[in-house]
């Protein structure tokens, strides 16, 4: 019998629905695949695939151009702490259709959200160590669980020319009161706040997602002040946080540990930058059964529709305004850790998975050369 319940529950095309579905192709980046990027059809099938020479650091996008804008794992960054050889990445590479580097930024600190702009220029999550001092000031997090080097890092945002020269960078430990976002209590210290998403807003300012913290921030740019905050009374440990054309911020919420509530799901959310409530939200008709407890993605699609990813078990499902599930697929491709140069995580993770860290869909329009074939 098998033996995985995820492959009994199907994978593949799950459904479709051609009178509500979104035409077009999904971009997925398997997480525990030495570095394999696909485009799924709307029927399900392959439509490409790119073969890089660095596992997955994170996830992968189409940019205007027609590349793809690839994060790969940094074959030297430092092995800082377990849960750093998961969610690093550092090799930040343009590829062409046909496989070739066009372009590549490396910064072996970097991690989970490494934003290529589509003119060359990158805006990226990368850690520094905190001084003892620095450290001390940090709320919460579980006792003495800082890196097997003692120290504690915090995060950095740097904005990079197509070059490589630093054009803008942050650090979090200069900008927000450790007091106002304290770790919460089931995270070690290794990691502050830990930003899993970095956004450029269309007013200059960048929107960032904080996970350890359960908030998502905007950043003044020429200031570096936060200007606006959204914190753990709406989130729980969000990611993929994004600016509508509305000026609406979209969110993954994950729902892990969520205040108030002893029910565990995730949902997608809208919220006004305004008002900061929720003008729309998805969750799952019977809302346990759509959850995630790290990673994710939600991508507002141009016919209204949403593309949703439900990271740790690799289902992308697409859902109208109204919530009506239109599209279901999920990776049929499972792997462990073995051989890609992590062997800190191979006890942690040590079944074959099928993990996506986010998605995102194109048109046809979108993907000219892909008609060219």
């Amino acid at each position: 019998m098998e033996q995985s319940t995820l492959i009994r529950r199907g994978v593949g095309l799950r459904g479709i629905d051609t009178t509500l579905v979104s035409p077009g192709y999904t971009l997925i980046a398997h997480l525990t695949s030495p570095g394999v990027i696909r485009l799924i059809s709307t029927d399900g099938t392959e439509a490409h695939r790119w073969t890089l020479p660095f596992r997955p650091g994170r996830h992968a996008r189409i940019l205007p151009n027609g590349n793809l804008a690839y994060n790969g794992v940094h074959p030297d960054s430092p092995r800082l702490f377990p849960l750093w050889q998961k969610y690093r990445g550092g090799v930040m590479m343009q590829v062409d259709p046909a496989g070739n580097v066009v372009s590549e930024h490396r910064d072996p600190m970097a991690h989970h959200d490494q934003h290529h702009l589509g003119n060359g220029e990158i805006l990226y999550t990368t850690l520094e160590a905190l001084t003892p001092e620095q450290a001390a000031t940090i709320p919460g997090g579980i006792p003495d669980s800082e890196a097997p080097d003692g120290k504690a890092y915090a995060d950095c945002i740097k904005h990079v020319s197509s070059t490589g020269s630093l054009l803008w960078s942050w650090k979090a430990i200069e900008h927000l009161d450790p007091k106002l976002f304290p770790l919460h209590p089931h995270y070690a210290r290794e990691h502050w706040p830990l930003i899993n998403s970095v956004f450029p807003l269309k007013d200059g300012n960048i929107l960032a997602s904080l996970r350890s913290v359960s908030a998502v921030i905007i950043i003044e740019r020429e200031t570096g002040k936060v200007i606006w905050h959204l914190d753990d009374s709406v989130l729980a440990q969000q990611h993929c946080a994004s600016e509508l054309p509305n000026g609406n911020i979209l969110i993954f919420d994950n729902g892990t540990f969520r205040k108030g509530e002893s029910a565990t799901y995730s949902r997608v959310i809208e919220v006004s930058r305004a008002s900061r409530s929720i003008v729309w939200q998805y969750r799952d008709p019977h809302p346990m059964t759509f959850f995630t407890p790290f990673m994710g993605g939600a991508q507002r699609l141009g016919n209204g529709n949403t593309l949703i990813t439900e990271a740790a078990f690799g289902r992308v499902f697409e859902v109208t305004r109204e919530g009506s599930l239109c599209w279901e697929w999920v990776n049929e491709e499972f792997a462990d850790y073995k051989g890609l140069g992590a062997e800190e995580i191979e006890g942690l993770f040590d079944y074959p998975a099928n993990a996506l860290f986010r998605a995102y869909k194109y048109t046809p329009e979108e993907i000219p050369w892909l008609a060219e074939k």
